[in-house]
């Protein structure tokens, strides 16, 4: 490997044996006594060979990221793919968009991630945790979990007889941004009920030499509301989350047509994205007699609009999906369990705007898989199968596919796919853990890359579908070592990813009115690579915290050059902090310096750029004030403290010769109200 730094990560890496995973040390969890729903149901992480990573509100919080995707790269392996500060989604082992599930209150979540420009739009507020897994799961969660799932659980209910509120706010100095949120939920012995409303508002960001990037501004409004109840064998948790955000949209050569307003203006008077989320989410669990029944729905209604300046919407689309899955539990044996599912989808796109970049269409999905969890000794065992069912049918839609000229016309596919899983978890001792994993994954390919016929002016190139593209498969295997002891704690993994018919973007020579064309091509790929944590205690109070990660990818079976790769892979990732805390548990102070090692990536793909390496010292403390009683917490962090100049191998802006983001000051306060 070309990359700096190679030497000295390689070398840290096999001295100290390490691999994937994180400790999450901001609020000394014990990791192998974690307890994780993400699964197939509720356990500890000892019991499961899935690599499942869990974030606590609390260390999310301790950091304050910007967004969702920015909290997940706390987690070695995760990335985000952005375009400037505000949209951005989550990269999971060079893995994204419809490559990785979204699961929101235990239900699929959609928000057009087939788009590179599309982020992720879900906000931190209202969040108890976010559980990741690394890795194909489809036979848990159906199509598009081949990278892995991203899980959101929101808030827990207030215990029974209390009432709580809360008041929190964030401000980014880079932006003069804040975000802002107040939650109020009570519970009696048999209901709970929650409400949250949140604003946040960025104007544009500057980078590392203090230049501003023109219309990079954000805003967005939030409403959360959650009810259950439990009624004898029968409980139900119901919740709504509704969203509204802007994203200014950066294109290159903006300032052309745009001229830039004043320098921390918020209004969205250019090219803007708009999107509008409703949710609507029912979880329900009932106790049969020597079994358990649970039965989740959602319907979910994504409306994504697009102004390119002009003050009219040009781009209008609405994603409305209905979804369902029914899960049957019976322990065949004390130390054998049997899992039954069936998922359902039916989504309906419509375009309402005079541009289209996708038709109409209708998708249905169906898939059923048998899961079965057997404990010998000290070995869990874990294996599964199931099979998928997809439907597509795309529809006349106007200019996009029924013109003459145009090649991807309407069509009807089906689509059905096989899938299964094998794990085992060895606990070696209370301490030390083997895991072992491998899986299936499988995903049929999206509207964009079946039908796309048209131009996207947002990065300027026409791009044509096929709709003789083949399913997406991949076969994946990670093996991992986890020691938790007092002094020290490792945690390794390595993983191997096969792709089968992996469907990638590739340019070619033809031309539409001297915009290049792009088509939809698919070849065999492989990923590789592994994550590292190691987690040093000298003292109860100080944690010398260090991870690395590592990914590696290659279209082909031993091609070279820059046509054998796969573009957005991660440039290898090390970073090391020294966190202290106090031994009050009550104040909870802490301080916590860090630094990021990011190598350079000298392997891009074709129409791709090498991306030099860079470094970042950020810094976070924080605790608890008493204010006339009140436990107010206090956090304040710094991100990229001595303005590095920089630009991410992620970044999208960075064709544009747009840095990222440079010196952001950022203060959190939590005021509690009983």
């Amino acid at each position: 490997m070309r990359y700096k730094y190679g030497l000295l990560l390689t070398g840290w890496l096999s001295a100290c044996s390490l691999a994937i995973g994180q400790t999450d040390s901001l609020s000394k969890t014990h990791l192998l006594d974690e307890v994780i729903v993400t699964g197939i149901r509720q356990e500890q992480f000892r019991e499961t060979s899935l690599p499942v990573q869990v974030l606590s509100n609390r260390t999310i919080q301790q950091t304050i990221p910007f967004n969702l995707s920015d909290a997940l790269t706390r987690v070695p392996g995760v990335s985000q793919l952005t375009t400037g500060f505000g949209i951005s989604k989550p990269v999971i082992r060079g893995l994204y968009g419809n490559r990785v599930l979204v699961l929101l209150n235990g239900n699929r979540f959609d928000n057009q991630q087939w788009q590179d420009e599309h982020g992720l739009g879900l906000s931190t507020i209202g969040i108890d945790r976010v559980e990741v897994i690394k890795g194909p799961v489809s036979v848990l969660y159906g199509s598009d979990a081949m990278g892995g799932v991203v899980n959101l659980i929101d808030e827990a209910p207030a215990q029974p007889g209390q009432h709580q509120s809360d008041f929190n706010t964030r401000f980014y100095s880079n932006t003069l941004g804040t975000l802002t949120d107040a939650g109020y939920k009570t519970a009696t012995a048999t209901r709970h009920h929650r409400l949250r409303v949140g604003i946040e508002n960025h104007a544009d960001y500057s980078d590392g030499k203090g230049q501003r990037v023109l219309n990079s501004r954000t805003a967005g409004y939030y409403l959360k509301a959650g009810y259950g109840f439990q009624r004898g064998r029968w409980s139900s948790e119901n919740s709504y989350n509704g969203s509204f955000n802007q994203f200014g949209f950066i294109i290159d050569g903006l300032a052309d047509f745009f001229k830039p307003d004043a320098r921390w203006s918020r209004q969205f008077a250019g090219p803007h994205h708009i999107v509008a989320l409703n949710i609507l989410t029912t979880q329900n669990t009932l106790q049969l007699r020597e079994s358990t029944l649970k039965v989740d729905g959602s319907l979910q209604s994504n409306l994504r609009m697009e102004d390119e300046g002009a003050g009219q919407i040009s781009l209008k689309m609405h994603l409305l999906s209905a979804l369902s899955t029914v899960r049957w539990e019976k322990a065949l044996t004390p130390r054998t369990l049997l899992i039954l599912t069936n998922r359902n989808s039916l989504e309906t796109n419509t375009n309402y705007g005079g541009r289209i970049i996708i038709p109409d269409a209708v998708t249905l999905e169906s898939g059923a898989s048998a899961f079965v969890k057997r404990y010998v000794g000290r070995l869990t065992l874990e294996t599964g199968a199931g099979v998928q069912y997809k439907y597509i049918k795309t529809l006349a839609t106007r200019s996009l596919n029924i013109a003459a000229d145009k090649e991807a016309r309407p069509f009807v596919n089906n689509r059905l796919s096989a899938n299964g899983l094998v794990g085992l978890t060895w606990a070696l001792t209370d301490q030390a853990i083997v895991k072992l994993n491998s899986g299936v994954g499988y995903r049929a390919p999206n509207l964009a890359e079946l039908s796309s016929d048209g131009l996207h002016e947002g990065i300027f190139r026409y791009e044509i579908g096929s709709p003789n593209l083949l399913n997406e498969q991949n076969w994946n295997t990670d093996l991992g070592l986890v020691w938790e002891g007092k002094a020290l704690s490792v945690n390794v993994s390595v993983f191997y990813n096969q792709f089968y018919n992996y469907i990638f973007l590739a340019p070619t020579s033809e031309q539409f009115y001297g915009f290049p064309v792009f088509r939809f091509r698919q070849q065999d790929a492989r990923l590789y690579g592994g994550e590292a944590a190691l987690t040093i205690h000298p003292t109860r109070r100080i944690d010398w915290i260090n991870t690395f990660a590592l990914t590696m990818a290659q279209l082909g079976h031993g091609k070279v050059g820059p046509d054998s790769r796969l573009p957005f892979i991660p440039a290898p990732k090390f970073t090391t902090s020294l966190r202290w805390s106090a031994n009050d548990t009550k104040s909870g102070w802490y301080v916590q310096p860090e630094l990021v090692l990011v190598a350079a990536q000298n392997r891009p793909a074709s129409y791709e750029t090498a991306t030099p390496a860079y470094q970042l010292i950020n810094l976070y403390t924080g605790g608890t004030v008493r204010i006339h009683g009140r436990a107010v917490g206090l956090r304040l962090a710094s991100n990229n403290l001595f303005n590095r100049v920089y630009v991410d191998h992620l970044s999208r802006l960075k064709n544009y010769g747009i840095l990222n983001p440079g010196r952001n000051f950022l203060v959190n306060i939590s005021i509690p109200f009983n």
